[in-house]
């Protein structure tokens, strides 16, 4: 049977509909994308590239070094005695911070959400009250007496039972919102099997929170790495600080033009939180679209 050339053309456009060109939104939309991601990207992509400048280009006002120089981060090393040090505490702390925040927030979000707990409205009111007070600098004098009178001062718990009372609330309501995306229903059928709640919270909520939980290790992972007032606050010893106060302490010993060797110790500063993020960023997404922001 014969087919019109109309009828073919009119098969086409409605396959194939006509292009009308770019709309401005999706201009606007991917140049604010651009924008951010280079207010992020350039900063760090220009320290990186002064850490391996010249003390001659470093001063040039070139961006694109002339001649390779690695050796700063030997001599940031040498001159900086405690950096590994610096570096391990930055380890531990971070760690156990994480480690007992996530752990404290999964308990506390789950018995809000899934069980029965008197009082839990005005629990929940108090811990988004505190998120609109500045909880570092208010308290920061009280932290400073009560460590000092129990001799926490310049030691690892100093730092990690304040960093985890301070975190736990923004914690709490992060898995909270990923506990209410769950329906009531799996635990029902879980409790009707005859499971307790204990082994609900392990067996059945823990692989279903999986990528929210991802987030919250990721935004506790941050905030503990790169927290810099408590910890130059809760110490005075060298020796025991972490790695972003011995960043900010590194110029008297590098001295007045030292920039790429400073540059080169910020370099070893953020690459493990850059590193930790690459590599969960995919489950670390998974999770934000899961709710894991919402509440």
């Amino acid at each position: 049977m014969a087919v019109s050339a109309k009828s073919i053309d009119s098969a086409r456009i409605a396959t194939h509909p006509s292009k009308k060109g770019l709309h401005w939104s999706t201009i606007l939309l991917h140049a604010t994308l651009i924008f951010f991601c280079a207010v992020i990207v350039l900063p760090l992509f220009w320290v990186v590239l002064m850490s391996v400048k010249s003390i001659p280009d470093a001063y040039s006002g070139s961006l694109w070094p002339k001649q390779f120089d690695f050796t700063h981060y030997g001599y940031a090393l040498q001159k900086l005695p405690y950096i590994w040090r610096n570096f391990g505490n930055s380890i531990v702390v971070t760690f156990s911070t994480v480690l007992i925040t996530s752990a404290c927030a999964v308990l506390a979000a789950y018995a809000i959400v899934h069980l029965r707990l008197p009082g839990k409205l005005l629990l929940v009111s108090l811990l988004v009250g505190t998120l609109y007070f500045p909880t570092r600098l208010v308290s920061i004098i009280g932290i400073f007496r009560i460590q000092a009178s129990l001799g926490l001062i310049n030691t690892m718990p100093g730092l990690i039972l304040p960093y985890v009372t301070l975190n736990l609330a923004l914690s709490i309501l992060v898995m909270k919102g990923i506990f209410e995306q769950i329906s009531p229903e799996i635990l029902d059928a879980a409790r009707i099997d005859g499971a307790s709640s204990w082994r609900i919270l392990w067996m059945v909520m823990l692989p279903l929170i999986a990528n929210g939980l991802v987030v919250l290790l990721i935004i506790n992972f941050v905030t503990a790495w790169g927290e810099f007032l408590l910890a130059y606050t809760l110490t005075n010893d060298q020796a025991m600080r972490t790695l972003p106060v011995a960043l900010a302490t590194a110029m008297g010993g590098f001295g007045e033009w030292a920039w790429p060797a400073l540059a080169a110790v910020y370099v070893m500063a953020i690459t493990p939180g850059i590193t930790a993020f690459a590599i969960a960023q995919r489950w670390y997404m998974k999770g934000l679209q899961e709710g894991a922001l919402k509440f």
